[in-house]
Formats: structure tokens, C-alpha cells, sequence
């Protein structure tokens, strides 16, 4: 009788972490007047993210990125080129395996994959640039590209 109790308890106490953990990554993101101003443009905005000695370039043509970039992004210098690559690496990756799967996730957000070696020193600019615009992407479309929530301050 008493394994029974002990087997419920456990079930029971399963589920309710299960519950407390599916709430819990569900947290809404703040978004700003300022930011939701830029989501809103209709101005369209072309950055070019390139690396001459590499010949890499990605051009990104999402309307008010650049403001975004300009205005609301944290400033160059304030993460390190490893941060934002081993970043980079996992939003390329879920990125890139959203490509793939049209049928479950929208093919207007996730149109083209994105070739990024992470054996390759892409350099400080062009990693901020595709770090930044990961977050602006995550943020405005309500997308979630990693385990982890995609903030600004």
C-alpha cells in the first residue's frame, strides 16, 4: 500500500514542476514605447553586414532595423566578441532549422538559411550586427531562438 501513495506523491509532484516550468517560460517580453514605435515604421531600412577579407556579407532589408540598431540596441563594446558568437551560434542554428520546416513554423519570418562557421572569426562587427539583429527579429516577431529570453537591458 504504502509504495502506491509514494508512486501518486511522485507523479504528483512531477506535474506540478511540469506546470510550474511551462508557466514559467512564457514570460512576456518589455517591450518600450520607444521600441514598439520602431517595430511599427514603415520606412524600409537595408544593413549590409560584412567582413571584406572574408568576402562574407548578409544583407538584411527589415524595415526598422537600423533605427532599431541605432537607437535601442546596446552599443559596440558592451558584449564581447565570444558572447555574441557562442549567441550567434545557437540562433543560427534554431534559425536555420526553422528554414527547414515550413510546415510548422511561418516561411515569410524564416526565409533563407544563414551560413555561419563557427570555426570562422567573422570578426567584432559583423557578430554584433547578427547578434543585434537576432534579439530585434526575437523581439518584434515574438520568436524565442535559444533558451534564453531575448533582452536589451
Amino acid at each position: 500500500m504504502m509504495p502506491k501513495v509514494l508512486i501518486r506523491i511522485f507523479f504528483c509532484s512531477i506535474l506540478v514542476l511540469f506546470i510550474i516550468q511551462c508557466s514559467g517560460s512564457k514570460k512576456v517580453l518589455d517591450i518600450s514605447k520607444e521600441e514598439k514605435e520602431v517595430f511599427n515604421q514603415n520606412t524600409r531600412d537595408t544593413v549590409i553586414i560584412e567582413n571584406d577579407s572574408l568576402e562574407y556579407e548578409i544583407i538584411i532589408m527589415e524595415i526598422g532595423f537600423n533605427t532599431w540598431l541605432q537607437s535601442i540596441a546596446k552599443p559596440r563594446g558592451y558584449y564581447t566578441q565570444n558572447y555574441m558568437e557562442n549567441r550567434n551560434r545557437i540562433y543560427v542554428m534554431n534559425w536555420n532549422q526553422r528554414v527547414l520546416e515550413p510546415s510548422r513554423f511561418d516561411p515569410n519570418l524564416y526565409e533563407l538559411q544563414i551560413n555561419y562557421d563557427s570555426n570562422i572569426d567573422y570578426g567584432y562587427e559583423v557578430n554584433y550586427k547578427l547578434y543585434n539583429y537576432f534579439i530585434y527579429f526575437q523581439r518584434k516577431y515574438n520568436q524565442r531562438l535559444g533558451p534564453f529570453a531575448p533582452r536589451i537591458n
